[in-house]
């Protein structure tokens, strides 16, 4: 852990921290939009392009409970530092094998698996990393510059410059993202080496055995009523989402008329609310309390997807697309942070873990029922249902929501 420093060194430690987020996720947004094209480009099959994005998706449901484990074992810093290296290692050995035309499908298939069971790692250390950098007092602020790091690297710049890069070569594109993971690793050891635990706060309890941590951080994610909440909601909210994502194009196509070259600003628009979000949340914090915003952000998030199910043209898309994004960016970082202040620092990797195990693991479920729930009704009614059920949700929870805070 980041051991207690006077306010300026812990400034200029998260300053670092953010810094090494920005740099892995922008890496990150750019793999993750030259991947599939290089598969789609080079295979020519659906098979191949279906197995490279299972292979992508599958560690957080093998690898992120063992992960989050092992990282309460050890020490978050040297973690996060030792996985952006070696991913590091792992892209810039596929930018060769792109480069000298030796990618086939099963090297896309070993680097997609390898580069995510890393991000498991380094997830769960990044977090233990921010809570105890932050404190308790700056943690909502912390959380809000980190959604900002992540929507303009992961959602913004990095897909740009995929597009950019891929049209020269489509190796650059990994190259760069070896680049990015350099970075995050220098710019993660720059802080402070980490201090010895005062006693009887060791990250793990003596004599307690693998098999029974790795069950910990569910058994406390699920058994603590406040959390259980936390993730009921996320899970919920992590397939409406994924449901429309997964139909957006086609909706705004066939539904709507929207020119296909169109289609990506809708995702820009949600990307610029979530960044608005991001900067306004402590002033509304100390306006109204964590409790109001967080049903606020749950209902705009609803809403959102009601505006964009309903909409009889195009341009309302745009609009429900950037209350989605103002809706789903305080959520994320109000949920983010209530789970890190009732989570005990030994156990932040297992419970963060678990909780990204079923909130990422399971959003394929969500764009696997949009389709056939589409044929059953329409485009549109699918994004007004996922709407309806999130604001259900949140008026059903809204006690345990204002309690928790």
């Amino acid at each position: 852990m980041i051991p207690v420093e006077p306010d300026g060194g812990r400034l200029v430690s998260l300053r670092w921290l953010i810094g090494s987020a920005f740099a892995a996720l922008t890496g990150d947004g750019v793999r993750i939009a030259a991947l599939p094209l290089y598969t789609a480009v080079s295979t020519h099959s659906p098979l191949a392009a279906s197995a490279v994005a299972v292979a992508e998706v599958l560690p957080w449901l093998l690898v992120a409970v063992p992960a989050g484990a092992l990282v309460d074992r050890g020490q978050p810093r040297r973690i996060v530092v030792t996985c952006h290296a070696l991913r590091a290692v792992v892209v810039a050995a596929l930018a060769v094998a792109v480069f000298t035309q030796h990618a086939g499908l099963p090297v896309l298939v070993v680097v997609a698996f390898l580069l995510t069971c890393g991000e498991t790692f380094a997830d769960a250390a990044f977090q233990s990393l921010l809570v105890s950098g932050a404190g308790p007092q700056r943690l909502e602020k912390a959380n809000g510059n980190y959604v900002t790091a992540e929507t303009i690297g992961l959602d913004l710049a990095g897909p740009l410059l995929a597009g950019a890069l891929f049209a020269w070569q489509p190796a650059a594109c990994f190259a760069v993202n070896a680049l990015t993971y350099a970075t995050a690793a220098v710019c993660v050891a720059r802080l402070p080496r980490p201090a010895q635990p005062p006693p009887g706060q060791e990250s793990a309890e003596p004599g307690t055995g693998f098999r029974r941590e790795l069950l910990d951080g569910g058994r406390f994610l699920l058994g603590h009523a406040d959390l259980r909440s936390l993730v009921l909601v996320v899970v919920l909210v992590a397939a409406a989402v994924s449901a429309g994502n997964a139909l957006l194009p086609l909706y705004a196509v066939q539904s709507l008329g929207l020119r296909a070259a169109l289609v990506p600003t809708v995702w820009v628009a949600q990307a610029i609310g979530t960044l608005l979000v991001a900067r306004l949340l402590p002033a509304l914090i100390a306006r109204l309390g964590e409790g109001r915003v967080m049903m606020g952000t749950l209902l705009l998030l609803g809403a959102g997807f009601v505006v964009v199910g309903r909409a009889p043209v195009a341009w309302p898309v745009w609009l429900g697309y950037f209350v989605i994004g103002v809706g789903s960016g305080g959520w994320n970082v109000l949920s983010a942070t209530r789970r890190q202040r009732l989570t005990p620092a030994p156990m932040m990797g297992r419970v963060t873990s678990s909780y990204r195990m079923l909130a990422w693991g399971l959003m394929p479920l969500g764009a696997a029922v949009a389709g056939p729930l589409a044929r059953l009704t329409s485009l549109g009614a699918v994004f007004a249902l996922a709407g309806g059920l999130v604001v259900l949700v949140a008026l059903v929870l809204a006690r345990r929501l204002f309690r928790a805070a």
